[in-house]
């Protein structure tokens, strides 16, 4: 399986080896990472002019080496490892800083979108020793008015801080805020999102109709935010939002978020890449609870049409808005298992329901007298 990322062109043979050995090397539970593997990247760091990072499971297993550029590395697609709701990751992230930096806000924001275990900085010195190294992890709440805490230690000798036992303790500490709350278990759990740039009166107002109709779902509803800002034709969130709202969803042990706007593809898109979370909008949840409300076969069958034309342009690999529509939110909906979530599969099943649709018309007009249906084949 490769574990060796990011921009390796150009690199020696001999320091693509030394990069390829470390991912065989192991971390005892209680070490951020040992000082041997730490040196070893900061001096293949500062050879290659690189940033260099490692991604480290609970296990101390290296599973990724990430070879970046001067300024910052790219961490690559870890949606192997799902996290649950009010669960981080499972994985840390150790990587070189060149300028005798720390964290930056690419750091942070990698930490809080990809809801990491911890993010830790070495800054190199120009011998290419480690010099100094922060860490930062998210808090269970925001009492202290900044979501992260960070550690910060001078020397690069004495890494054996208890990490596994710090990691267990916070996700601990999440489970008991969240378990304070008296929430059905079996019900999910909704942050509702209202993005306006009108007064807060009429933006809680809007939030409340919203709130109802997640109730009518079936939904418990754990949070609710208004952003005052025009929404982009693009990108409805920055990426600062993008990140409070990533935190909120962790301490909150949220499993949904409800757009109060009709979102398009392209901005249903740049949430979900960023936002590693179930995201639908407005008109998704209203098709929901028709498909929970629908009694007839025909009415079904007008509402599952309908979720698969709404389907159709939404479709994208790796997209998690999707996973709402696989079943609607009380299992009713798209129930067809041999209709994988692509587009030809979705193309497939929504001609196949226009004609099951056209063939129920037919046997409606076509009913004599007597009440029998006449039966075309």
């Amino acid at each position: 399986m490769k574990r060796l990322f990011g921009n390796t062109g150009g690199l020696k043979a001999g320091d693509l080896r030394k990069l390829e050995n470390i991912c065989r090397r192991r971390i005892p539970p209680e070490f951020l990472v040992t000082f041997q593997i730490l040196r070893d990247i900061c001096q293949l760091s500062r050879r290659t002019r690189r940033q260099i990072g490692l991604l480290i499971n609970r296990r101390g297993r290296v599973t990724h080496v990430i070879v970046g550029t001067h300024q910052r590395i790219v961490i690559p697609d870890i949606s192997e490892y799902r996290s649950a709701p009010g669960r981080l990751r499972g994985l840390r992230c150790v990587h070189t800083h060149l300028n005798d930096e720390l964290l930056s806000e690419d750091d942070l924001a990698d930490l809080s979108l990809l809801t990491l275990d911890m993010m830790v900085a070495v800054a190199v010195d120009d011998s290419g020793e480690p010099h100094r190294i922060q860490v930062a992890h998210i808090l269970p709440d925001r009492s202290n008015h900044t979501p992260y805490r960070f550690i910060q230690f001078k020397t690069p000798h004495h890494l054996d801080i208890g990490c596994l036992e710090i990691i267990i303790a916070l996700e601990n500490e999440i489970a008991r805020k969240h378990a304070a709350v008296h929430i059905d278990p079996e019900k999910e759990r909704a942050i509702l999102i209202h993005i306006t740039r009108d007064s807060r009166e009429q933006g809680l107002l809007s939030l409340a109709e919203l709130k109802s109709l997640v109730h009518t779902s079936g939904l418990d509803v754990v949070g609710t935010e208004i952003i005052r800002q025009r929404a982009d034709a693009s990108r409805p969130l920055g990426l600062g939002t993008l990140q409070s709202l990533s935190i909120s969803v962790l301490q909150k042990s949220a499993t949904l978020v409800v757009f109060n706007q009709e979102l398009k593809p392209s901005q249903m898109r740049a949430i979900t890449d960023h936002l590693d979370m179930k995201v639908i909008d407005r008109t998704q949840l209203i098709l929901d609870i028709f498909a929970q409300r629908a009694q007839s076969k025909e009415g079904k069958l007008q509402v599952e049409l309908a979720q698969l034309k709404y389907l159709l342009p939404r479709l994208i690999k790796k997209n998690t808005a999707m996973s709402r529509l696989t079943g609607g939110i009380g299992g009713e909906g798209l129930v067809r298992p041999n209709w994988s979530s692509t587009e030809g599969g979705c193309e497939s099943g929504l001609h196949c329901w226009k004609k099951i649709c056209c063939r129920s018309e037919n046997r409606e007009i076509s009913s004599g007298p007597s009440g029998r249906e006449k039966v075309y084949r």
